[in-house]
């Protein structure tokens, strides 16, 4: 049987133009960095830079030298660097992009990087840098007590970088107009049900940042074999895989798909848009999507570095992100920073072992792949 797989170019393909991009772009940190997928949709498609700036009046200065600090992420682009500079007086260049471009523009610049500090919600990405020797260690911000044991626990022992967050990489969505009655799944076994064949999406775990955590939850959960036995089972009766969560939104708004695993701020910003579906948080928990910040290791601006992932640890910083970020769902790190009202209450979250994600992170990312051509 054919794969239902919807992706606008091969995987292999596009990572491949992606790094001849940003080989080229690398020395010029306000360059647009370059798609991971040739057809992908508007500013969604492409890395790009900013500089933000706000009135010299408002920030506290503590930068007479007018240093900027560039900083590769994936969300919070539109907010961060105001937020930052009016608290420190440093701007900051932010460089985003979806999970793919930013880590594959850190590949292709290895030999003279171009970032300060990498903030992004692919902690298992993160962690292979830590084992390529790429990032700063042996420092601990000062308020790295205020987080939450959960989260604390999740730092490495070198102190190579530092979590800011989680959120679901996937909760079900499912179309309340299609699906109904006894047809609603509450787990994730569920949607292997032959009932929701040809119906159900998510995207794709080579280009979502958060989609990665989220098979690879399943994969530790049930072992390699078995993980693979459970997505070919999926793709089997039509699992369709999207570029981005946003690809999978827009299947379930037109009624491509009626069921979807969706990271959850795509799934409640859904809600909130009136659109007709409910979200389903499976008893056995949500795989988690880990956020975190972590320093260049030959960076000349360590200094700041460090004030701007100590900023990100604040629980007034992370509230305000809650507040009127864009990627506001999330649960966050800090101790006295609380959810979105309207999140689940309760809702779990389950942590993959970094090193676990990281280890078998290509293998699994190059099954995925090999699916696409079947």
């Amino acid at each position: 049987m054919k794969r239902e797989w919807r992706k606008t170019a091969g995987v292999a393909a596009g990572l491949l133009s992606l790094l001849a991009v940003t080989a080229c772009g690398g020395q010029n940190q306000n360059a647009a960095g370059a798609a991971a997928n040739g057809n992908n949709q508007g500013a969604e498609a492409t890395a790009t830079a900013s500089s933000t700036a706000v009135p010299t009046d408002t920030a506290t200065s503590t930068n007479a030298g007018g240093e900027t600090l560039t900083v590769y992420l994936n969300d919070f682009d539109a907010v961060i660097g105001e937020m930052f500079e009016k608290k420190s007086g440093i701007k900051l260049n932010i460089v985003s992009g979806n999970g793919a471009e930013i880590m594959s523009r850190i590949e292709a610049e290895k030999g003279n990087p171009q970032w300060d500090v990498v903030w992004i919600d692919a902690m298992p990405s993160i962690y292979g840098l830590d084992a390529k020797d790429q990032l700063m260690t042996g420092w601990t911000p000062e308020n790295v007590a205020g987080l939450k044991d959960n989260y604390e626990s999740l730092i490495p022992e070198d102190g190579s970088y530092y979590p800011t967050g989680a959120h679901a990489s996937g909760i079900i969505v499912y179309n309340k107009t299609t699906v109904k009655g006894a047809d609603i799944p509450a787990s994730w076994e569920d949607l292997k049900k032959a009932a929701y064949k040809g119906k159900l999406g998510m995207a794709d775990p080579a280009i979502a940042a958060p989609a990665y955590p989220f098979v690879a939850s399943f994969f530790e959960d049930k072992g390699m074999d078995g993980g693979k036995e459970y997505f070919n089972h999926l793709m089997e009766q039509g699992l369709r895989v999207y570029p981005k969560n946003p690809q999978v939104v827009q299947a379930l708004t037109s009624g491509e798909i009626d069921i979807a695993a969706l990271q959850e701020s795509n799934a409640y910003s859904m809600l909130s848009a009136g659109e007709p579906v409910e979200l389903v948080w499976p008893e056995e928990g949500a795989p988690a999507s880990v956020r975190v910040a972590a320093i260049q290791k030959n960076t000349d601006k360590a200094d700041a570095a460090k004030q701007f992932v100590s900023f990100l640890l604040e629980p007034e910083v992370q509230q305000e992100l809650i507040d009127s970020g864009d990627e506001s769902y999330f649960e966050p790190s800090a101790e006295g920073a609380t959810p979105k009202a309207d999140r689940a209450k309760g809702a779990k979250l389950n942590f993959t072992d970094a090193a676990y994600a990281s280890e078998h992170e290509a293998e699994i990312k190059q099954w995925f792949a090999d699916q696409a051509v079947q």
